[in-house]
């Protein structure tokens, strides 16, 4: 399991994506503001997001 950076793209939760924001032991905190669609879906700006539930689409 390859584990995320801080500016790493992640999709999760059937098709959410987020910028990493910070690492944690077990998880990482996500901004869901990077979406076009955020405003339409009502969520936090943030969440977070256990290492094993998420998968890494692009590096920064």
């Amino acid at each position: 399991m390859k584990i995320a950076k801080v500016g790493n793209l992640i999709e999760f939760r059937n098709g959410l994506k987020g910028i990493v924001e910070k690492v944690n032991e077990n998880s990482v905190i996500v901004d869901l503001t990077y979406m076009e669609n955020f405003q339409d879906l009502e969520l936090e700006s943030r969440t977070v997001v256990n290492h094993k539930n998420y998968k890494i689409l692009s590096e920064k």
